[in-house]
């Protein structure tokens, strides 16, 4: 989790999972739409790679990533579990308020 964040922290990259929300994409595609060389995209899909965030498959000479829904999961999972606790003490801190008001 930590890496998938840590990854995401990088502004090309979160730029890089952006274009792929949209579409998979090759290296080459990616590099024409981002002010970083080819070799540099590379390097950033290699990061997104190992913290599980986008995955790749073989298409003729070519690599094509698109986004890896596990990964995004398991993010979406932490930001669920903090959202529900923080929704269940404003319930509590409300019910306190009408108990009090009574």
């Amino acid at each position: 989790m930590t890496n998938a964040l840590s990854a995401l922290a990088e502004p090309i990259r979160q730029q890089i999972v952006e274009r792929l929300a949209h579409k998979p994409m090759a290296v080459g595609e990616l590099a024409a739409l981002l002010p970083v060389s080819r070799p540099a995209v590379s390097q950033h899909l290699k990061v997104l790679k190992e913290a599980t965030l986008v995955r790749d498959r073989a298409e003729g000479t070519r690599r094509i990533y698109c986004i890896d829904p596990a990964g995004f999961g398991q993010i979406r999972g932490w930001l669920d579990r903090f959202w529900d606790e923080s929704l269940a003490a404003y319930a509590n801190a409300v019910e306190r308020e009408e108990e009090k008001d009574r």
